[in-house]
């Protein structure tokens, strides 16, 4: 799982980042801070399995019974207008995020940074065209990988040698997109039975805004939310999912709670100071701070933007796979050790591909632990499952 964060310079994706992963990476109030992608750690949540079977376990990803699941976090450099032209660090921007298979677009919703990310007073630059300009580098760089080639294309259709939609696969390969993916957006657009000779410009524009959009979705991080006399500006935005956050504030509540001076884990809405635990006034009047983005916003948003794009965009479920199934264990003991995250309608040979392909390839059968019924390699797993394979060959 890949999760890509974009943005133009300055607007708190280094700091989203560092956030959600716990890394620290250069954070400054220029463009062009981070040159180099950073790659970290980050995880998505979901009801550990061990509150439907009320056993108890030692494991560190589950926290009162919530399971934290690892998920790679890229933050790469930040766009400028025409980045798809080579403009800034643009042609590394948009190569560093072709791999992931969701965007979270991180927003300056307050409108403190202008379209180049230089800063300006609260309210003086508006977000919607940050929006914008991002997605258009994106539709943009599409629409340019196919028209370099558009009339290759069009030659191998007329000789024969490719059909429509492998011919435009082939060049989104490097994205990661696939052929059943082209298929569906020529279908939705009336695109198969047209001569590719007779399209238009706008049909290509058209084809790419909805492959983009199909393949590259993305998810809208309205930071520094808690700046905003109010959040009336969301409610201009239509068509695509946005979430409002503070990733300053889920920053410094991670770095409070490492320091044992308050409970807090990600995704809460509250926080609360430990116990005769002394708190520095440059402190209490930070965690004071803290609570007013609460009381505006509901939480900090950053867990819950990273559970909604893995849940409910992308639509994947979370199995549990054991080795034994009446002690939930694997091989050394250790209760509901994994939790493995696999697209929707994925079946249990698809999960034992993915623990090993040993086992796929000795694939007899599996186990579900919670019915305890046997099931077949093409039986479609649920969210929360916990699945026992059984196989002739173990792994390695």
């Amino acid at each position: 799982m890949q999760i890509g964060l974009l943005g133009k310079a300055n607007v708190g994706k280094s700091t989203f980042f560092s956030a959600a992963t716990e890394t620290p990476v250069p954070i400054g109030n220029f463009p062009f801070t981070t040159i180099e992608p950073n790659i970290g750690v980050a995880y998505v949540t979901s009801d550990c399995a061990c509150s439907h079977f009320g056993i108890p376990h030692n494991n560190l990803l589950c926290v009162n019974k919530v399971r934290f699941i690892p998920i790679k976090l890229i933050d790469v450099a930040g766009l400028v207008p025409d980045a798809h032209k080579g403009k800034g660090l643009g042609n590394q921007f948009l190569d560093d995020a072709r791999q992931a298979e969701i965007l979270i677009h991180v927003v300056d919703i307050a409108g403190t940074t202008d379209i180049q990310g230089q800063p300006v007073p609260i309210g003086t630059h508006d977000p919607l065209e940050d929006i914008e300009f991002v997605q258009n580098e994106f539709d943009q760089w599409f629409v340019n990988i196919l028209q370099r080639e558009w009339d290759k294309i069009t030659r191998e259709i007329d000789q024969k040698r490719a059909k429509l939609t492998d011919g435009i696969a082939k060049r989104f390969t490097g994205l990661g997109i696939k052929d059943y993916q082209v298929s569906d957006v020529l279908q939705k657009l009336n695109l198969v039975s047209k001569n590719p000779k007779e399209w238009l410009d706008s049909d290509i524009q058209t084809f790419v805004k909805e492959l983009r959009k199909n393949t590259k979705p993305i998810i809208i991080a309205a930071n520094k939310a808690d700046l905003c006399k109010d959040l009336d500006i969301i409610k201009k935005i239509s068509n695509t999912r946005i979430v409002p956050c503070s990733a300053e504030t889920e920053l410094l509540l991670r770095k409070a709670s490492k320091a044992g001076l308050v409970n807090y884990s990600p995704g809460n809405e509250n926080f609360s100071i430990i116990e005769n635990k002394e708190i520095l006034p440059q402190q209490k009047k930070a965690l004071e701070v803290v609570k007013t983005v609460f009381s505006k916003i509901g939480s900090t948003g950053i867990q819950k933007i990273l559970n909604i794009a893995v849940f409910d965009s992308l639509k994947f479920i979370v199995v549990f796979p054991v080795e034994d199934e009446t002690k939930l264990t694997n091989k050394d003991g250790d209760v509901l050790p994994d939790a493995k995250l696999l697209p929707q309608d994925s079946t249990a040979k698809n999960l034992a591909e993915l623990i090993h392909a040993d086992i796929a390839k000795g694939f007899l059968h599996a186990i579900d632990c919670k019915t305890k019924q046997r099931i077949g390699g093409d039986h479609k797993l649920k969210h929360g499952d916990v699945i026992k394979i059984v196989s002739t060959l173990s792994r390695g």
